[in-house]
């Protein structure tokens, strides 16, 4: 695939090229002068007890990438096309933000893959991975994913630009600065991008209804290329108010718009009557998310204290409004106008303190949530003569969500010896309140106290064994809290489940670590189960299938994961590491509970060179098929390329190749008591970027 790139991001390039290097050869006579030269590199893996930290502030890919090029590139991180994410296999993740969650971040998989595949990877420092959260943390059910954000804090002002184009018209270029004086750092940053991605989906039902006999099947077919425009900023402060005291504010905006054309082929056959369609729409489809956050920090003795007050809310617009135009039998075309609107405000305060003893440290902290979710949903016919809307009352409702969390933890960190272990305790109180628009408001009260274990002993200087646990509850997506029925597409309506309970999980993970000159490498089994996991319930009420939430459902996964690191020389540094997993799932079906076995698995290879001007770096991925409630899905794969050469001291050139043998395409299966379904999803990742990066000290 060559790319094509437009005109108005070329001519960006080419001023990087031929304008900015003379900027830059007067700033390196300026740095020629200087009479000392300190430098230092940090880590590029750094193990903690209860995390891995990656460093990826000059990760080739991440220079000109997003925050899902990124993840995909971290080892033990498995990421799909279409942004859903798993750690060793856990499909339970929960991403944060510089150790919080955001409104965006806590929505659904939709939502936060959206999120991440419009957030620059350039403005990322590390990532941490936990698999096995301790009670510090609000873990949701599964594995943390945490973004570090970059803070450069040397004195002075540096400032960096950056832009990258490939074929389509798509494009992005962005800018961050920061300056420190005395005892104030500033930091800020701009992006502006149109990115885009073409989805082809394909799916075939046979369904059949159990209470009136009847049969038929439904088939759709669409290809359609979703290009957005995303606007982003952030601005920080930081202001040390003593030697042991420092203030900290931040904020970020970020703002997407698309207008899709989306035009969706239905077959649909019951008996004789044969159906045949195009469902047409067109948006416009808005997203605009924001934060705000206001932190204090105290060390001194031994003990700090942090405390922390953040708001963060985002709002959403979904256009449904569509047009029928009737091939089989031939008809008059039919209208709809349906908007989905939803907003979510997430405020939380926490309290965090550590002291340090001879045998370790002590912890402790609070964390107050209070999180809103409101959607609106509504759909009308409409007559085409008169523009008259008669609204559908089965699909146009309203309900608010509200989630409160009160929770207090407590850790202690002990070093004996060999010993270093970690102990903690979180007590969770939590609520529910379901408020539809035309009825009733229902609510809900659950406590719990979940512990947490981490443990590691060292037989040698090289090598360690570790050992841990965590058990921790998952609420419910408020989306499946809809007491009401919502239009998907002329197949599907969706309809929560008010009377949800949260998932009980509990994981276990048993391992060791190995150095020997140049290799590293560890091994892990682990063992995971849940209980009252929430599953799909699915019925068919005049030829489209409704898809409803319901507890009863069980899931246990245990295996086993690897990975081993070879850094040869300075140069070269080489990787890989993946996992062989049992899935187990019981899920309630009309019939009865349905039983499935399956053996899934990953493997994530990477290598990375760095000489003279250039650095190269590649990461593969495959994710082998496995199983879900009621169902499975195929395998796919992605290979991805990056080039970065530099080409003066402040200017360096950029090349992504991103999936480069299309391997993003996902097949799936549903085999239930009503219906079977077949079809595959392809989002079409396969692209290659070539932009420019310039720095200015």
């Amino acid at each position: 695939m060559i790319a094509c790139v437009p005109r108005a991001a070329l001519s960006l390039i080419l001023l990087g090229l031929v304008a900015l290097p003379e900027a830059s050869r007067a700033q390196e006579k300026e740095a020629a002068s200087a009479t000392v030269v300190v430098a230092g590199k940090r880590e590029a893996v750094v193990k903690k007890l209860d995390k891995t930290v990656y460093d990826v502030a000059n990760s080739t890919r991440a220079a000109n990438g997003t925050a899902q090029d990124v993840l995909q590139s971290t080892p033990e991180v498995s990421v799909s096309a279409d942004g859903q994410i798993s750690v060793k296999g856990n499909t339970r993740v929960t991403v944060l933000v510089n150790g919080k969650p955001t409104a965006i971040t806590s929505g659904s998989g939709d939502e936060r893959a959206l999120a991440l595949q419009t957030m620059s990877g350039a403005d990322i420092a590390s990532i941490e991975v936990i698999t096995n959260p301790s009670a510090a943390y609000q873990a949701n059910g599964g594995a943390i994913l945490n973004i570090v954000l970059k803070r450069n804090r040397k004195p002075g002002a540096h400032a960096q630009i950056q832009g990258s184009a490939t074929d389509q018209g798509l494009w992005n270029v962005g800018s961050a600065g920061d300056m420190t004086r005395d005892s104030l750092s500033l930091h800020g940053n701009l992006a502006f991008r149109h990115d885009g991605t073409l989805k082809i989906r394909q799916s075939a039902v046979d369904w059949n209804n159990p209470l009136g006999g009847q049969t038929g099947q439904t088939r759709q077919t669409s290809e359609v290329f979703v290009r957005r425009t995303v606007e982003s900023a952030a601005l920080s402060l930081d202001r040390a108010l003593s030697d042991t005291d420092s203030l900290s504010l931040s904020a970020r905006h970020n703002a997407r718009r698309s207008r899709p054309l989306f035009d969706v082929l239905n077959e649909e056959r019951s008996g004789a009557a044969e159906t045949i369609y195009h469902r047409i729409s067109d948006g416009p489809n808005e997203q605009s998310d924001n934060s705000a956050s206001v932190s204090f920090s105290h060390q001194d003795r031994g003990a700090a204290l942090k405390a922390m007050v953040q708001h963060s809310a985002t709002k959403g617009l979904i256009d449904k409004s569509y047009s029928d135009v009737f091939l089989e039998p031939a008809g008059a075309s039919a209208y709809s106008h349906g908007t989905t609107k939803s907003a979510r405000h997430l405020s939380q305060a926490t309290v965090d303190w550590s002291r340090s003893t001879e045998q370790g440290q002590w912890g402790m902290g609070l964390d107050l949530q209070r999180k809103v979710d409101d959607l609106y949903n509504y759909q009308a016919l409409v007559d085409p003569s008169t523009g008259a809307e008669t609204p559908d009352l089965n699909t146009s409702n309203g309900y608010a969500v509200k989630t409160t969390l009160h929770a207090a933890y407590l850790t202690d960190q002990i070093r004996y010896e060999k010993w270093e272990v970690l102990l903690g305790g979180r007590a969770e109180r939590m609520a529910l309140q379901v408020s539809p628009a035309q009825s009733g408001m229902q609510t809900a009260h659950w406590r719990a106290f979940n512990p947490s274990l981490h443990a590691q002993y060292a037989v040698s200087d090289k090598v360690d064994l570790t050992l841990s646990y965590r058990r921790s509850v998952q609420m419910p997506d408020p989306r499946d809290l809809n007491p009401f029925t919502t239009y998907v597409d002329a197949q599907n309506l969706s309809r929560g489940n008010p009377r949800l309970k949260p998932q009980l999980l509990s994981s276990w993970e048993i391992g060791g670590n190995v150095e020997a000159g140049q290799l590293s490498g560890s091994l892990n089994a682990f063992f995971r189960s849940s209980r009252e996991t929430v599953a799909d319930a699915r019925s068919f009420a005049d030829k489209v299938l409704l898809t409803s939430k319901q507890n009863g459902g069980r899931a246990r996964s245990t295996g086993i994961t690897g990975s081993v690191d070879w850094t040869p020389d300075a140069t070269l540094r080489l990787g890989m590491d993946g996992g062989a997993y049992g899935v187990m799932l019981d899920t309630p079906d009309l019939s009865g509970p349905v039983r499935q076995n399956a053996v899934s698995g990953y493997v994530n290879f990477r290598a990375a060179y760095s000489g003279g001007h250039d650095d190269v770096s590649l990461d593969a991925h495959v994710q082998s098929a496995g199983i879900t409630p009621l169902g499975r899905y195929g395998a796919t794969s992605s290979v991805n390329l990056s080039w970065k050469h530099q080409v003066s001291k402040t200017l360096s050139l950029t090349v992504n190749a991103n999936d480069i043998f299309d391997g993003s395409k996902r097949r799936y299966w549903i085999d239930t008591s009503t219906f079977r379904q077949a079809g595959f999803d392809h989002f079409v990742a396969r692209r290659i970027y070539v932009g420019f990066v310039k720095k200015f000290e």
